[in-house]
């Protein structure tokens, strides 16, 4: 089934498919975040200038990867009525929804612009590009948004589509996809490496096209801005506890005032896919967040180790204490985000740093393993559970029950402990992010040490 290599394979393919545009002096728009690597070969193989074009989808409650609608720049909104009718979705849950996803559009196009203007599309050929199509809602309101900036003539260009969706198409002047494979599923399985795209790693391909431009082409925004801009961090780093080096990966979104420290299970590292894509929705909310191990390579297989909640909560902290030195100046707010036993290390940690810290967030976590400890931790904590994960729900009432602070125990239908079904780390995903987005405030930091 797998058709592409990566993103990048994908946008030189799909470029191929477009040299009848060479002289058209057309824009190339590139839908956030996958559609960025996509459309950066695209641009680069017509020598055409390339900007972002931000829409959001609106997911369908308590199925968020089912879109409902979507949304775009200037007010736009494309809705399916059919759906909401047949899954009974009421107005008020719908503009919620909109409500929500319009804070996070307003920020992400501010953030990979790095506060320059939009391409004028005036009286231009646009050539909209993402990593794929499903099922058209986010790319009509995409259409729309550049008809509504003034295109004079809009394609649709994507790696891969449902054969159906493509060929019903009719908001865009041409539409232009490499494969419609006959029984289509999602876009990921035809990608060998789709891993997400970070807001940094899309930021410097915008960067790279807007250097790479020619002398006079049309993007307003070069002359008028230096191309080098504060697109925020993204990198690996390493932190020191108690005299151990442990690998950790730190994002930090230009503006950031909070970073979320992510503790992981047994088993699992920085590299974790579940939490990287945790992560990456919050870093659509101008998050930080620092990926961090535990234990190292060697200490991995001490079950002991694995278990013993002090040891690891004392490493969080150490790597608390870390990111407040990093960006003195910047990080005001703290969140914890732990997964299985790095729940209990999480928690652990929060009772012991105090308003330090202001929020946590268990997915699928061990919060008996801290049980001792629980009555002391003040952040408003959430407790995410999938339904078919009976004894960890168990686990988390008995923890709930125990807690002094604002707690909620959230359960996932038909999610299993790793919430590998159909949309519930989309759920977990969208959960953490408002968790977070609502609780973590400007924090006191510690005076004359840790409490």
């Amino acid at each position: 089934m797998t058709r592409f290599v990566d993103r990048s394979d994908a946008g030189r393919q799909l470029a191929r498919r477009l040299e009848h545009l060479r002289h058209a002096d057309p824009v190339v728009l590139a839908l956030p975040r996958g559609g960025v690597p996509v459309a950066h070969e695209v641009a680069a193989s017509l020598g055409a200038p390339l900007d972002v074009l931000a829409v959001r989808k609106l997911g369908v409650p308590v199925h968020p990867e089912l879109a409902m609608g979507a949304i775009g720049e200037g007010g736009a909104r494309v809705l399916d009525p059919a759906l909401i009718r047949r899954l009974r979705v009421t107005e008020q849950q719908v503009e919620a929804a909109e409500q929500r996803e319009r804070e996070v559009l307003a920020a992400r196009g501010a953030r990979l612009r790095a506060g320059r203007p939009p391409v004028d599309l005036t009286g231009r050929t646009v050539v909209i590009v993402d990593d794929g199509m499903a099922t058209g809602a986010t790319a009509r309101v995409a259409c729309q948004v550049a008809r509504a900036r003034g295109a004079s003539w809009v394609v649709l260009a994507v790696p891969v589509a449902a054969a159906k969706v493509a060929k019903g198409f009719a908001d865009a002047d041409e539409v232009v996809v490499v494969d419609t494979p006959p029984h289509f599923r999602a876009v990921g399985l035809h990608y060998a490496d789709f891993r997400p795209t970070t807001d940094a790693e899309a930021a410097r391909l915008l960067a790279d096209a807007r250097r790479r431009a020619p002398s006079g082409a049309a993007d307003p925004v070069t002359a008028d801005h230096p191309v080098e801009s504060d697109v925020g961090s993204d990198s690996d780093v390493e932190v020191v506890a108690e005299g151990v080096v442990l690998g950790a990966h730190l994002t930090v979104p230009a503006g950031a005032e909070a970073v979320v420290l992510f503790a992981h299970g047994s088993g699992s590292s920085r590299h974790s896919p579940r939490n990287r894509f945790v992560a990456s929705s919050l870093h659509d909310v101008g998050l930080g967040t620092l990926l961090l191990d535990l234990l190292t390579a060697d200490e991995e297989t001490d079950r002991a180790k694995v278990f013993d909640i002090p040891l690891l909560g004392r490493r969080l902290l150490a790597a608390t204490d870390w990111v407040l030195a990093q960006h003195r100046d910047t990080i005001t707010g703290l969140g914890y985000f732990g997964a299985s036993t790095g729940a209990g290390a999480a928690l652990y940690a929060a009772a012991i740093a105090g308003d330090r810290v202001g929020a946590v967030v268990s997915r699928g976590g061990r919060p008996d393993l801290a049980m001792e400890w629980l009555d002391r931790v003040t952040a408003p904590t959430l407790l995410i559970v999938g339904s078919r994960d009976p004894a960890v729900i168990t686990l988390n009432e008995e923890a709930r029950a125990r807690m002094q602070c604002p707690t909620r125990l959230a359960v996932v239908p038909g999610a299993t402990h790793l919430f590998t079904e159909p949309g519930a780390l989309e759920r977990v995903a969208q959960l953490s992010r408002d968790w977070f987005s609502n609780h973590i405030q400007t924090v006191p930091r510690a005076t004359g040490g840790r409490r």
